[in-house]
């Protein structure tokens, strides 16, 4: 094998911006832990669907609009080009499109002196499908990272699914988030000898438990907090939070992040009377996130279906308890004190259970949150950025890992 450090070229539209700062954020955290090694060289190539307008009340697609053409985050160099998306319309053309928007920004990178060794791609539908038919036109070995809903939910598409399994026959690692998203994968049909389970990890220094009442001071809280964080999807469960803080008198529940259930949400605060025991705080900076998992009780996170859940790991590394629904990847990292408890059903009467058995127990104190914080120093960034090295080593001849002999390292589902 050569030594020298490697050159990725990383395709995803899942990945942070100055528009849309925690898009994606997750797959910034694993590619700055390889860049960290000193190892590894990387681009980005983040493509964004085409919007002509950046007027707020177009919503997201306002904000897709207002991405820049480039940027440079953490020293690491990112472009987006734009490809056309008709929503609701034409799903199965996405893949070719985006392939058409990414090749020229790809060719670039070779003719400006950065001549990649290997295509990096994460979420395996359109991107990985995208990324499959590059790296073929660039002779170029792939990997391609499933997140979630692509093996969940899209995979179960039939033209979908056929280009999946395409993608994956020219892939030579396919990483899974958890072992039950891989586990996913192999029901699919593609290449179980690729697949390995690389699960999402934390950024240990950021999240970080912060003083309680100060936080607490800082956000303006005080009593029971109950706190979920994400997009206000139906599939992350925030509607069921409200069921459940109804048949509650002393909690109050703070909701961070937008989307497009905030309204329903609201109106269901107000017809359920407890309007006023919910905060709707919006979309706030990453490193904010700190203060309010600090600040909370408890993480409520009744998700209907997760590859492995980023915010999980965050609030547990801030010692703050979580109950959750057992999807996904979640099982694979907590399965009772002193992390929390998992719901038997996604259902507020489980929510409400696993709270009173909490609220009872001594698991919210501050010894809790401070065993909380040991329990979540075991999932650090460190062993994924291994296993990235030695698949990437074994693709490109080029030597990454001293330590590893591949196997060890990157775990075969």
């Amino acid at each position: 094998m050569s030594r020298r450090p490697l050159r990725i070229a990383v395709v995803t539209s899942l990945y942070p911006n100055e528009a849309q700062p925690r898009h994606g954020i997750f797959v910034e955290e694993r590619l700055r832990g390889l860049v960290d090694t000193g190892r590894v060289e990387a681009r980005v190539i983040a493509p964004v669907p085409w919007f002509f307008s950046t007027h707020p009340r177009f919503g997201r697609y306002a904000q897709m609009a207002a991405v820049p053409a480039r940027e440079t985050r953490y020293g690491i160099q990112i472009e987006h080009p734009r490809y056309i998306v008709v929503p609701k319309v034409g799903m199965t053309w996405v893949p070719t499109l985006m392939a058409r928007a990414v090749a020229p920004y790809l060719q670039r990178l070779r003719d400006t002196g950065f001549d990649f060794d290997l295509i990096d791609a994460h979420y395996v539908y359109p991107d990985g499908v995208a990324a499959a038919r590059l790296a073929a036109r660039f002779d170029r070995p792939l990997t391609i990272t499933a997140r979630g809903a692509d093996i969940n939910q899209i995979a179960n598409l039939r033209i979908p699914q056929r280009q999946i399994r395409q993608a994956a026959s020219g892939a030579g690692g396919l990483i899974a988030v958890s072992q039950a998203l891989a586990d996913g994968m192999h029901r699919l049909g593609l290449p179980g000898d690729r697949i390995h389970t690389l699960r999402n990890g934390v950024d240990l220094s950021r999240f970080a438990p912060r003083d309680r009442e100060s936080a607490r001071a800082r956000l303006g809280l005080a009593g029971r907090i109950w706190l979920c964080v994400g997009h206000l999807i139906e599939r992350k469960g925030m509607h069921i939070a409200l069921e459940a803080l109804a048949e509650t008198t002393d909690v109050t529940l703070v909701l961070v992040g937008d989307g497009p259930e905030e309204q329903a949400l609201r109106a269901q605060a107000a017809r359920l009377g407890i309007g006023d025991r919910v905060r709707f705080e919006g979309a706030i900076a990453h490193d904010d996130l700190p203060d309010y998992f600090s600040a909370a009780d408890v993480l409520m996170h009744a998700a209907g279906s997760e590859g492995m859940p980023n915010v999980v790991l965050e609030a547990l590394a801030c010692g703050c308890a979580v109950i959750a629904t057992p999807v996904g990847g979640i099982p694979e990292i907590m399965d009772g004190p002193p992390a929390g408890h998992l719901m038997v059903a996604r259902e507020a009467a489980a929510m409400l259970a696993c709270w009173r058995q909490l609220e009872s127990s001594d698991l919210l104190n501050e010894a809790g949150r401070r065993a909380r914080r040991r329990y979540a120093e075991q999932f650090g960034w460190e062993p994924t950025t291994r296993g990235q090295l030695a698949i990437f080593s074994r693709l490109t001849a080029i030597e990454l890992d001293d330590s590893s002999s591949a196997s060890a390292s990157a775990e075969r589902s």
